[in-house]
């Protein structure tokens, strides 16, 4: 297998994550540290997902999971949420045809209610928009919490008179119809996983990165992923030496 991939012309490694997770963090402190308002930090922000985005595609990356806005982050200042969400909005507007072009199918996860009739009219839109081929999906989580998947999950259960065990219970979180991340990347240089996919982890890579979110490029995608590819996945198993024991997940470059 390696010999076949070091005689590509492309330099990625032998071993892409199905699903890769992100904890996009470090727009304010980037805005500050130029002098700009943190709202000018989340529009460059913007772009950088774009990047991520095209990243994945050009990576083969399957799935891509980006935590957008956290159920925490009603917390800040009244100023800042309004200019998320009208970006958010205007994100929606400008960015899901450009997304389909490139194969790149839209799902929302988290509390919708909260948000305010036109954004979720334009989520669905996106999410009904017609993409093929597929090439990626993009799951974007919108005021989202690890703990709230949990609890909706075991109220869904309980309503459909359901013997909860790990397995049942998970069929009823967030993303259970796809892989679980192979790899979460975070920026910012923060080592925490702030309430983002918390049942979905548990035998997920992590990748923490020094960069802030609107520095983040391609380079910093391969980057991560090239150290992913090193690593040994064993799933609470032995293994042979320097052989991963369960490729699941992975797909061959």
């Amino acid at each position: 297998m390696s010999g076949k991939t070091a005689s590509r012309k492309t330099s990625r490694p032998a071993l892409v994550p199905r699903h890769v997770a992100v904890v996009m963090d470090g727009n304010g402190r980037w805005a500050t540290r130029r002098l700009l308002p943190r709202t000018a930090g989340h529009k460059f922000g913007a772009d950088a997902l774009k990047r991520l985005v095209r990243g994945c595609v050009q990576q083969g990356v399957q799935y891509l999971t980006v935590f957008a806005f956290s159920s925490e982050n009603w917390k800040r200042p009244v100023e800042e949420v309004s200019a998320l969400m009208e970006l958010f909005v205007q994100a929606l507007q400008r960015e899901t045809p450009d997304l389909a072009a490139q194969g790149v199918s839209l799902r929302f996860l988290g509390d919708r209610e909260p948000l305010n009739e036109r954004m979720r009219e334009l989520m669905i839109q996106a999410e009904s928009t017609v993409v093929e081929p597929t090439r990626l999906r993009l799951n974007v989580a919108l005021n989202y919490g690890g703990r709230w998947d949990i609890v909706q999950a075991a109220r869904a259960a309980q309503a459909a008179g359901v013997d909860l065990t790990e397995d049942s219970l998970g069929r009823y979180m967030c993303l259970a119809d796809i892989p679980e991340p192979d790899l979460l990347i975070r920026t910012g240089g923060e080592h925490r996983v702030s309430n983002f996919l918390l049942w979905q982890l548990a035998y997920t890579e992590f990748y923490f990165s020094e960069t802030l979110w609107p520095d983040f490029d391609e380079q910093t995608l391969a980057h991560a992923i090239a150290d992913f590819a090193r690593r040994e996945r064993r799933f609470g198993r032995v293994s042979d030496k320097g052989a991963p024991v369960d490729p699941a997940g992975l797909r061959v470059a």
